[in-house]
Formats: structure tokens, sequence, C-alpha cells
């Protein structure tokens, strides 16, 4: 564990050019092109994580003053992705769900059930996260990583079944997404879709962002339209004139340039991409291989992260009006926008549409964190987590972007209940 505890640390821009280079040398690339493709990896990720960086602390006080505002008083406060995923990893299960996954997936690609190359290790908290909750009240290692492991199987078949959708909606080729939290809602997008396509009138609305754009002019593109959702957000939040201008430009210098460092990505992801290709066509010419990304690289899609902004006040209005919901949505207000990318292609990327899947989505995990949080605070103390200063003795945790607030991660816990 001591290996895999120090490349995690390296985090996701150190840990995935070293991987890309080792899959770039085995695939036969010359040491220049896989030098220069790895470090176009590492650099869009730098870039992506430093724009989103920018986003965050723009949008976090700005939550955090509508929270004050609207004066909400419930009692499941929400620490957050970070405090989650530091859960994830920091339970005894750990190197068991961890050496799981590897060999569960190293089998699963011998066998052909899988196409996916799980090699974003630093998202398995998305799924250890919901072992970690189930083992803070069932204080076992085996039935916790059985679950977690459970998790990480079902989001593989959906990496796999989705993969070409959205590798031709985000132009991406030869990759897949086995997301412990974005791949739980991909069904939920399809049953809304589906639902909509039979409803009059609202089936109609065409608000994907290429229509948006032609119907509206430079109204629809977006840079207007992070300006529009920023100077909104600042207003709702109370602030003064200055800081509602600098929210403004602030999101949208992110709509734009978000998708630039993207492209930087995909640029390094693709010479090694076709290296393998070709290599693999030779070694397996009757398979096909995806590797597994971050979702970060999907939010930059305009309808994605417009929608994802459009959440914020809505989450706080459902926390409110929803009856029986305890959670406050407060640290991943900001990070909403990582709920929705991988359903957006069966939304046919049309904001309505994202705006009442989102909807839905927000309401599941409300209700989902409200149901697990006095499990998910017990599994805070295990994990020794040091804990945000809002929170208090009494208050009880659960995030909002995390495996166990999903459908399924809520699922497994409720059966391994059953257990303990």
């Amino acid at each position: 564990m001591g290996i895999i505890d120090w490349v995690i640390k390296l985090g996701p821009s150190v840990m995935m050019p070293i991987i890309f280079f080792i899959l770039a040398m085995l695939f036969r690339v010359g040491l220049g092109r896989a030098f220069k493709a790895s470090m176009l990896v590492g650099i869009g990720f730098v870039g992506i994580n430093v724009i989103i960086s920018l986003l965050l602390e723009s949008l976090g006080p700005a939550a955090e003053a509508m929270v004050k505002r609207f004066n909400l008083d419930l009692t499941v406060i929400d620490p957050g992705w970070p405090v989650a995923a530091t859960i994830g990893w920091g339970t005894p299960i750990v190197p068991f769900v961890v050496f799981g996954t590897i060999i569960l997936n190293i089998v699963l690609l011998v066998c052909k059930l899988t196409k996916t190359v799980n090699i974003d290790i630093f998202n398995f908290w998305t799924f250890m996260i919901t072992g970690a909750v189930i083992y803070s009240f069932t204080d076992s290692i085996v039935i916790s990583s059985i679950a977690a492991l459970l998790h990480f199987l079902v989001v593989l078949f959906i990496a796999d079944v989705t993969a070409p959708k959205i590798q031709k909606e985000f132009n991406l080729k030869g990759v897949s997404f086995p997301h412990g939290t974005t791949a739980v809602f991909v069904p939920v997008g399809i049953a809304v879709n589906w639902i909509i396509d039979r409803i009059p009138g609202l089936k109609n609305i065409k608000a994907d962002p290429e229509t948006v754009m032609k119907k509206f002019g430079i109204l629809g593109e977006p840079l207007t339209l992070g300006t529009i959702f920023g100077i909104l957000l600042g207003i709702l939040a109370g602030f003064d004139l200055s800081a509602i201008l600098t929210l403004g430009v602030t999101v949208a210098a992110v709509m734009v340039l978000l998708p630039k460092m993207v492209d930087v990505l995909v640029e390094g992801l693709t010479i090694i991409r076709d290296a393998a290709e070709v290599y693999l066509k030779k070694k397996f010419p009757d398979r096909e291989f995806y590797i597994a990304l971050d979702t970060a690289v999907l939010i930059a899609h305009p309808s994605v992260l417009a929608t994802g902004l459009l959440m914020i006040p809505s989450a706080l209005i459902l926390a409110v009006i929803l009856p029986g919901n305890k959670l406050l949505p407060f640290t991943d207000l900001a990070s909403l926008v990582f709920l929705l990318p991988m359903a957006a292609p069966y939304l046919k990327q049309n904001m309505v549409r994202l705006y009442i899947t989102g909807l839905l989505i927000l309401t599941m995990v409300l209700y989902a964190g409200t149901s697990v949080a006095e499990y998910f605070t017990d599994a805070a103390r295990i994990a020794n987590v040091t804990l945000p200063e809002n929170v208090s003795q009494s208050t009880q945790l659960a995030n909002l972007v995390g495996g166990a607030t999903t459908p399924l991660g809520w699922l497994l816990i409720k059966l391994a209940s059953l257990f303990a």
C-alpha cells in the first residue's frame, strides 16, 4: 500500500502523465512522442484543475452567502467531496478494495467481459466511500469490501455501455468513464428523456447549445451564458456590484477556457490512443479497449456547465421545500456539475432536459444523504478526518457528490444494514 499511497498523493496531474508514459512505452510509442503525449495529458489535467479550482473558489463564497442569506437551518452538513474522498481512502478496507478492483478488472478483461482498462486510480474513492460507510456500522471488512466492489462492477458495466455514445458526443475516442458517482445517474437521464419525449410541448423544446447559439446569436454563446449565470448567482448571494461583476467575468472565463484545456489533454491522449489501437489490433484483432478517464474531462461542454450553475440555487430551494430532508447543501454546491455529464448525451445535450434531470438527481441525493448521515459521520470519525470549521459535535455529515449518496450507494448501504 505504501507505493499506492505515494502515487495517490501525487494527484491526477502527476499520476496520470506517469501512467500514460508507461502505457505509451508499452504500446511502442517512440520515447520523444511518448514524453510529449504524456506531458500533454498532464498539462491538460493541470489546466483543467486550475480552471475548476477557479470556478470552485469563486462559487464557494457565493454558495456560502446564499445559505446564510436564506437562513437555512438543517442538521446534516455537506462537508464536500474532498472530505468524502479522504474517508474513502481512510478506512481499513482500502488495501482489499484497491487490489480487489485491479485484479477484478484484469480478470474481466481476460474473460472479455469488459473493454475498460481502469487506470483512474484516484477516483477509486467514489466507490470506496460506499464501503467505508458500510464498514462504520458492520465493522466487517468482508461485507464492506464486497459492497465497494459491487459498486465498482456496476459502474464498470455502465462505462462500457455508455462509452460509444459519450465518445461520439464529446469527440473523445477510445475512452470510458467508470466513475462511482456520475455513471450511476445515466439511467436517470435515460428515463427522464423517455418521459419528456412523450409530453406534448415539452418534447419540442430545443435547448442544446448549437440551437441556442443559432437562435440567440451572441446571447447564446458560452461566454454570454457564463456572464449571465455568474451575475445571477452574485445577485442571489447578495454581493455588492463589484463582486457581482467579478463573478460574472470569472464564470464566463471558465466557460471559455475549460474546453481549451480539454483540447490540450485530448491532443496527448490521441497520440497514445492511436498507438494503442494499432498495437492491440495486432495482438487482439477481435478486441476493442477503452482507457478510463476522470469525468472532469466532460464538464467542459457548455450544456453541462451551464446547467450545473443553474443547479446551485435550485439545490438550496429543494433542500428547503422537500419534506423530511435534513441535508444542507454547502461545500459541494460548486461541484454539482459533476452529477450531470455522463447523462447529458442521453438528454440530447438539451439544457431544459438536463435541468429537469438535475432536479430529480438532487432530490435523490438529498434524501439519500439524509438517510445515511449517521453512518457517514461515523465513517468520518473512523477515518480520522479533520472536519470543516462549520461542523459541530451535534451535527451529522453527508456530501452531495460521492458514491454513498447515489441511489446505488444508498441501496448497497441499506442491504448491508440487514447483516449488521
